[in-house]
């Protein structure tokens, strides 16, 4: 990061608000520069993942992925202030200075608060993430109304449909317009196309059962061996009772770094 041009990410599911937000940051902090722009959560983790900017604004109701999932996923990496239009439970926690918001429509005054926040992390050489980061961001998620969680899939194969209890997904695995589902049942292994693209599954998925380990491989962790460091960079993923692997892209091989 340049000290004079700190790149930033926002994400809001609404354009308006979002556009309002980019601004009042181009007026209140000039020199910042904003590398992404996100309408759901899922595009914001992934924009985070793509860009790695040294800040975040982050809708904390979005579709997909909620702000607070996005800043849990995040673990302090990157300062994160939430933008919302609740005045919630959260803020007080929020003010407590764990962690920083402003409220839609923007008011200039408290965005230079942020802003001066932010600054002073930027400026304080290797910040640590606050204290109790992820305690409270998991209360916080805690008290928003959960997403929906997929349950069993609907895939098509020959003439029948086929339930698939998501439990019995090995891996998720992008396949030009279809996602292919490796599941194994009973003992027996299988495996069917559906039409499902890769980012909308990973938005219904219990990420405490399932993560991304590649732009195109979504893997269940209770099946997952071991990972194998191959060479710098290069690392792969072998499965229980299996011989296929899986590729871990290098922004996911911190996911795997032992204990």
């Amino acid at each position: 990061m340049s000290p004079h041009h700190p790149t930033a990410l926002v994400a809001d599911d609404e354009e308006a608000p979002r556009a309002a937000l980019v601004a009042a940051l181009q007026q209140a902090w000039p020199e910042l520069r904003i590398v992404a722009l996100a309408a759901n959560g899922v595009d914001a983790w992934d924009a985070w993942l793509e860009h790695e900017p040294d800040l975040c604004f982050l809708d904390i109701r979005m579709p997909g992925l909620t702000g607070i999932d996005v800043a849990r996923r995040i673990d302090g990496r990157t300062p994160v202030v939430f933008v919302t239009a609740y005045g919630d439970h959260a803020m007080a926690a929020f003010d407590a200075g764990a962690v920083d918001y402003v409220m839609k429509p923007v008011e200039p005054e408290r965005l230079q608060q942020a802003v001066r926040r932010l600054r002073q992390r930027l400026a304080a050489p290797a910040a640590a993430a606050p204290a109790g980061l992820q305690d409270l961001l998991a209360q916080l998620a805690g008290q928003m109304r959960p997403a929906a969680r997929l349950e069993v899939i609907q895939a098509a194969v020959g003439k029948e449909v086929r339930l698939i209890r998501v439990e019995e997904v090995v891996y998720f695995e992008a396949d030009a317009r279809y996602t292919r589902v490796v599941y194994s049942a009973d003992g027996l292994s299988g495996e069917a196309l559906i039409r499902t693209p890769l980012k909308e599954l990973l938005a219904q998925l219990d990420e405490r059962a399932f993560c991304q380990v590649h732009r195109s491989v979504i893997v269940n962790q209770l099946h997952i061996a071991a990972a194998v460091r191959v060479d710098e960079g290069v690392m792969h993923l072998t499965l229980r009772g299996r011989s296929d692997t899986l590729p871990v892209s290098r922004q996911f091989q911190g996911l795997f770094k032992g204990q």
